[in-house]
């Protein structure tokens, strides 16, 4: 439990702080004075800042802005945040303010973070697809470049009341043999399934780090209407490229996925108006905190690729045109680019606040959602 709190701390941690130095860099870059870069949300354990002659000077909890950027611990350890210069409108006239630029810098500054996000997760992926990850594995993998190695056949579903599951399969389960056959593709196991329909086979299941030997009898699954026992099954492996088209691949990854999130997004919206169903779970903090858990137990290379993902994940949310959210903000910057004035402070900065207002309820909802999940595994 400890580790695994530390670890979701630190992911969470490392999500933040690479989006929020997005905007940092962006911003000084631009010419914009950042007045405090802060590790951990407030109030203010202590911070520091380089004075005119580079001198490094303490500040207390209580000092809100000085004449350079001031580096901050705070206390509550969720990952971090950057205090702009005139992000909120103001102080328009000081040309090192970021109400003072125009609309397209004031949209590469915002935009920053999210791009930042995206990097992380293409240098991410491309580390383990250059070490080696565990993946699916089809057609389009084996007639690239990739180095596939310890094959797998393992199980993805297993249905309720079928030879599978009265014979005690479970999730992840590998298939190393049946009736001391090796089988290489999932279609010659279906194969010989079908020629074994209502005789037993006598399957070596690996669970982990053990080695089981179950029984079962082939019959005629009504889902599929072909014989078998009832399980979906994939097929993975280890999957690593040459180190010169890792990082092509990382790319590729990344952007599948952001496009997958996006269809998952229009599925889970479409249900909601359609059918008032929510299809699929939605994870809070206890929630991606146990996910996290799970990727430390599962290894290393596992973590890696939850946190990419999840950087993935925090990139999208964030560009939605969502108030609150940067997607909100860079959606009032365009505005304001069609309108050819800046948007009335006020009604903006109302928006926001009601926007975030929203977010945290639906993160209580959702955290409240976890909590009862997790209440309930304990129980039973």
């Amino acid at each position: 439990m400890i580790i695994t709190i530390i670890t979701f701390f630190a992911v969470l941690g490392l999500l933040v702080l690479v989006h929020e130095a997005g905007h940092f860099v962006t911003a000084r870059r631009a010419g914009v004075k950042v007045d405090e870069f802060g590790l951990g949300l407030p109030p203010r354990i202590f911070g520091f800042y380089r004075d005119e002659k580079g001198k490094r000077k303490m500040v207390g909890p209580k000092v809100k802005e000085v004449g350079s950027t001031i580096w901050s611990l705070n206390w509550i350890p969720l990952g971090g945040f950057v205090k702009i210069k005139g992000e909120e409108g103001d102080e328009r006239q000081d040309p090192d303010s970021f109400a003072s630029k125009s609309v397209g810098t004031r949209i590469r500054i915002i935009s920053a973070g999210v791009f930042m996000n995206i990097v992380l997760a293409i240098v991410l992926l491309t580390i383990i697809l250059g070490v080696g990850s565990p993946q699916v594995i089809d057609e389009e993998i084996m007639s690239s470049q990739a180095v596939v190695k310890n094959i797998e056949i393992r199980v993805l579903e297993v249905l309720e009341d079928s030879p599978a599951s009265r014979a005690g399969f479970e999730i992840a389960d590998t298939i190393v043999g049946v009736d001391g056959n090796k089988f290489n593709t999932i279609e010659e196991l279906q194969v010989y399934f079908d020629q074994k329909m209502g005789s037993e086979v006598s399957l070596e299941i690996k669970r982990k780090n053990e080695i089981l030997n179950i029984t079962a009898i082939p019959e005629i699954i009504s889902k599929t209407e072909k014989a078998g026992l009832g399980v979906a099954l994939i097929r993975t492996g280890y999957v690593s490229y040459p180190w010169y088209v890792a990082p092509i691949y990382g790319i590729r990854e990344t952007f599948k996925m952001v496009g997958s999130i996006f269809v998952g997004f229009y599925m889970i919206i479409k249900n909601l108006i359609v059918s008032q169903e929510l299809i699929g779970e939605v994870y809070g903090p206890v929630g991606i905190a146990g996910l996290v858990g799970d990727a430390v137990k599962l290894g290393f290379l596992y973590l890696v690729q939850f946190t990419a993902i999840l950087s993935i994940i925090i990139a999208v949310i964030n560009f939605l045109p969502f108030p609150a959210l940067d997607g909100g903000r860079v959606l009032f910057l365009i505005i304001e680019g069609l309108r050819g004035k800046p948007i009335n402070q006020k009604v903006e900065a109302l928006v926001h606040n009601i926007g975030f207002a929203l977010l945290m309820i639906l993160v209580l909802i959702v955290t409240f959602r976890d909590i009862a999940r997790i209440s309930a595994g304990f129980f039973s």
